[in-house]
C-alpha cells in the first residue's frame, strides 16, 4: 500500500508492504546434507522516500504534461520483526529482529530510458533468540544498485539490474562467524499493465560472485493493484 504525498514542493511517498514468504533450502554440513523449509507471513516493511531535486509534487493534468531529466532522492526503510520465526530452526521467514535501511539515489531520463543509481546502509538490530537463546549480531551491510530501465508506450517496463554488497559480518554470543559479504548480483524485471488498475511484475536474479557462499536464484511474482484519483 502506497500513498503519495507533498514534502516542501517536492512529491514523496510512504508504503506499508505485508510480505508472505515460502522458502526452501538446503547446507551441506560434515558430509551430510540437512534440507530445511518454512513459510508464513515475512516482516512488515515501512518505507518513506522523497525527491530532493528534480521532482516537484503536482496535480494529476500537470502530471501528464511533465518530463523528467534529473531526479535526486533520498529514502529510510524499516523492517518490523512481527513475522513468523521459530528459535528452533535455521531457516525462517520473519528475522526477529528490527534494520533500518537510510538510501540515497538518482535517476537520469533518456527518451524510454531511465538510469538509476542508488546507495544504501543496512542497520541491524540483535536477534536474541537465535537457534535457541543464543545472540546473533550483525554489522552493517553496504549496497550499492543500478538499473538500466526500458518504458513501452503501453506503460509497460522492462530494466536490467546489478547489485554489489558488502558488509554483515556476523557475530554469534560476541564471537565472530565466517560470514563477511561480498557479493554481486544480476537480475531483470518486466512490469506489465492488465488495466488501469491491476498490473503484473516478474523478476528474478541470480549470484554472479560470492565472497561466503552465498550464491542463490531468486524468482518472483507480484500484482499491483492501484486506486484512487487520476485514473
Amino acid at each position: 500500500m502506497t500513498h503519495i504525498l507533498d514534502v516542501n514542493g517536492q512529491s514523496a511517498k510512504i508504503a506499508l508492504v505485508l510480505p508472505y514468504a515460502e522458502l526452501t533450502g538446503s547446507k551441506t554440513i560434515n558430509n551430510q546434507t540437512i534440507n530445511a523449509s518454512a513459510n508464513g507471513l515475512s516482516d512488515p516493511l515501512v518505507k518513506a522516500s522523497v525527491n530532493l531535486y528534480g521532482a516537484p509534487a503536482v496535480s494529476y493534468d500537470e502530471f501528464n504534461t511533465y518530463q523528467q531529466d534529473l531526479i535526486i532522492g533520498a529514502s529510510i526503510n524499516a523492517s518490523i520483526p512481527w513475522g513468523k520465526y521459530n528459535n528452533e530452526q535455521l531457516l525462517n521467514v520473519g528475522a526477529n529482529r528490527w534494520f533500518i535501511q537510510p538510501g540515497v539515489g538518482a535517476s537520469q531520463a533518456l527518451g524510454p530510458w531511465r538510469l538509476e543509481l542508488a546507495e544504501a546502509a543496512t542497520i541491524f538490530t540483535n536477534n536474541t533468540s537465535y537457534m535457541g537463546n543464543n545472540a546473533l549480531s550483525e554489522n552493517p551491510i553496504y549496497s550499492t544498485q543500478t538499473h538500466v530501465i526500458y518504458y513501452f508506450p503501453s506503460t509497460a517496463w522492462i530494466s536490467a539490474d546489478a547489485t554489489y554488497y558488502i558488509g554483515g559480518q556476523s557475530f554469534l554470543n560476541g564471537t565472530a562467524m565466517n560470514s563477511a559479504q561480498e557479493n554481486w548480483r544480476f537480475g531483470g524485471t518486466l512490469s506489465y499493465p492488465l488495466d488501469k488498475h491491476n498490473a503484473i511484475r516478474l523478476s528474478g536474479s541470480t549470484g554472479v560472485y560470492s565472497r561466503t557462499g552465498t550464491n542463490y536464484n531468486l524468482m518472483a511474482v507480484s500484482w499491483q493493484y492501484r486506486w484512487g484519483g487520476g485514473l
